[in-house]
């Protein structure tokens, strides 16, 4: 009879924080007018080059977990995963200014080697230009053997806050022996 009683006094205590909690949240984002004004939604389109480099002795791209060892796994790769901290550029020039950085991962998705669909997960962090200090938040599905893919902006801050679109990719090089590559990004972004 007391646990069952200590159970309700607890769960009673858990909701009337919780409700406070939220009240207080709406209150303070009412009281201050800087979080209410978010500003007129445009639309802006951005092209960068996206540089993975797994090769040389400052690679971009690093593997984290390597593929288990199924017997069938041996030319798909699945369930590989790559950290990236790769260099955006306004150009494909592996030599030309970075504006920014591709930081996140991929991970081999599929168990089809004739597929080779990669899961993106990448935030490009803006260090240069207009977009400075600002970020975009990319996911998705990339057939990366399609000449073009379609990957989903869900998300930005800075600049870019309340961000949702599209990317199109298109591989502008790839290197079969090392796996570097350097891809553009086409960016169709909404946002405040």
């Amino acid at each position: 009879m007391a646990k069952n009683r200590l159970t309700k006094v607890s769960f009673s205590f858990i909701l009337f924080i919780s409700i406070v909690t939220a009240q207080s949240n709406t209150v303070s984002a009412e009281k201050n007018p800087k979080h209410q004004y978010v500003g007129t939604e445009k639309q802006s389109h951005l092209t960068v080059y996206w540089h993975d480099k797994l090769s040389g002795h400052n690679p971009t791209s690093v593997s984290i977990v390597r593929p288990p060892p199924y017997p069938n796994n041996n030319a798909s790769y699945f369930g590989a995963v790559q950290m990236i901290d790769n260099k955006l550029t306004l150009d494909g020039d592996p030599k030309s200014k970075s504006i920014g950085q591709a930081q996140g991962f991929y991970a081999l998705a599929s168990l089809d080697p004739t597929d080779f669909a990669l899961l993106m997960v990448m935030n490009f962090y803006f260090t240069e230009g207009k977009y400075k200090g600002s970020t975009l938040e990319i996911i998705g599905r990339n057939a990366a053997l399609n000449k073009v893919r379609e990957l989903s902006v869900v998300g930005g801050t800075g600049l870019f806050r309340f961000a949702r679109g599209y990317a199109l990719l298109s591989t502008r090089k790839f290197d079969n022996k090392t796996g570097d590559a350097i891809v553009k990004y086409d960016l169709y972004v909404m946002h405040y």
